[in-house]
């Protein structure tokens, strides 16, 4: 990244954190578990903890249930919680903090900076919950499950890696099953209903709420696989285009 760029970026989230007064005091107090520079950390990642297993990165993280469960209840994988709203972030800060974890730390940035974050090969697992389902026509290129978001992931996962992918919004869902494969991803674990059977896995805030209201959720597994972008192909550079 350049340092304009960087520059940029700084003053960006400086600006959103004096969003609430409190804001940075709370930080401070939490800041063993933030990194604040997660550029100069590009391919050192593993240094935060050289024994673990794996390296997972949740992208937008909210208020943290998910992260501070997952973290509890896989103590020796290594996770990334992304998150670009720092009024949220700071409270799954919080939350990790209380549960006295320390295989998770946090990062105040955005997916699409991902490849300036990490090295090639080395995530082995995106977790992507309750994305902003982006609605409209004109707004697909927003949308985590995008085209020009699934090359940048595959620019960071390991071979093999793979994102996990849950939302309430059956839309998104299944312009996403058609969008996913079409970039180099083999889909499983599909289902829409993944609760049916009773309360699956670690949920986030937002699930448990859904939960409770008898709503289904959506949920896939994509796997990477060997994939070189086709030349010429009209159809694909109408997916990335729209």
């Amino acid at each position: 990244m350049t340092a304009g760029i960087h520059h940029i970026q700084e003053e960006f989230c400086a600006m959103r954190m004096r969003k609430k007064k409190n804001l940075l005091p709370r930080m401070e107090a939490c800041s063993s578990c933030l990194v604040r520079d997660p550029f100069t950390m590009r391919g050192q990642w593993r240094t935060l903890m050289p024994d673990a297993k794996e390296l997972r990165v949740e992208l937008g993280c909210g208020k943290g249930r998910f992260t501070a469960d997952t973290a509890a209840a896989e103590p020796d994988v290594l996770l990334i919680a992304v998150e670009k709203v720092p009024d949220a972030m700071v409270v799954a800060m919080e939350k990790a903090r209380d549960a006295g974890v320390h295989n998770v730390w946090f990062v105040d940035g955005d997916a699409a900076l991902l490849p300036d974050m990490f090295a090639e090969g080395e995530i082995d697992r995106l977790y992507i919950n309750f994305c902003d389902p982006w609605p409209k026509s004109n707004q697909k290129k927003r949308r985590l499950t995008h085209g020009n978001f699934l090359k940048k992931y595959r620019q960071v996962l390991a071979k093999g890696g793979a994102i996990h992918f849950k939302t309430d919004n059956d839309k998104l869902f299944e312009w996403s099953l058609e969008e996913i494969p079409q970039f180099g991803f083999r889909l499983s674990e599909v289902t829409r209903d993944l609760h049916a059977d009773g309360a699956v896995g670690v949920m986030t805030d937002y699930e448990r709420k859904f939960f409770s209201e008898g709503k289904s959720i959506n949920r896939c597994v994509a796997t990477m696989v060997d994939w070189t972008e086709p030349e010429n192909d009209t159809a694909l550079s109408q997916r990335i285009s729209e």
